[in-house]
């Protein structure tokens, strides 16, 4: 199975990247994750993306705040698809991140998931393997039927404590 590569750009956004790592882990889908930044460590960065497939990566999630270049950073030096995380941040709630990592050129295509949509982006990621791998494909559809059958136990403890 090929592997997901996760980019933040700074340590600070771990807490929401943490989010994927999990689900990733939950579904057996293999990783790495690294820090590099867009305007930091460009070059870190551009390497990273441009040795992605040699590396055996399927797919990149990419995540920062604020700015939120990172993304289409890694985008533009790889034809692999990214997957772009917002951020938030305090001083604009994540939108200057969703901004920026939605609104890529054409032909740098950056998939966008929602301001700390971590667990989304791990989700898409494995669906994005999942074409070639029937295994991840059962699991995801195991991973729905649980949560609908969550949503479902809900609806009835709902039902029976209110509906009267």
């Amino acid at each position: 199975m090929k592997k997901v590569g996760i980019v933040m750009g700074s340590d600070s956004d771990l807490p929401v990247v943490g989010k994927a790592m999990e689900t990733l882990d939950q579904l057996g889908v293999p990783y790495e994750a690294h820090v590099y930044s867009a305007h930091r460590t460009p070059s870190e960065a551009r390497a990273f993306a441009e040795g992605a497939k040699q590396n055996g990566f399927g797919v990149i999630i990419a995540a920062a705040g604020m700015a939120a270049h990172l993304a289409g950073a890694l985008a533009a030096g790889t034809t692999l698809p990214v997957i772009g995380i917002p951020v938030s941040s305090a001083k604009l709630g994540g939108l200057d991140a969703l901004l920026s990592t939605v609104q890529m050129p054409s032909g740098i295509p950056v998939a966008t998931v929602a301001i700390d949509g971590a667990k989304n982006a791990a989700y898409l990621a494995a669906q994005i393997l999942a074409v070639g791998d029937e295994d991840l494909g059962q699991k995801l559809d195991k991973a729905r039927a649980e949560a609908a059958r969550e949503v479902l136990k809900k609806d009835a403890d709902i039902i029976s404590k209110y509906n009267k």
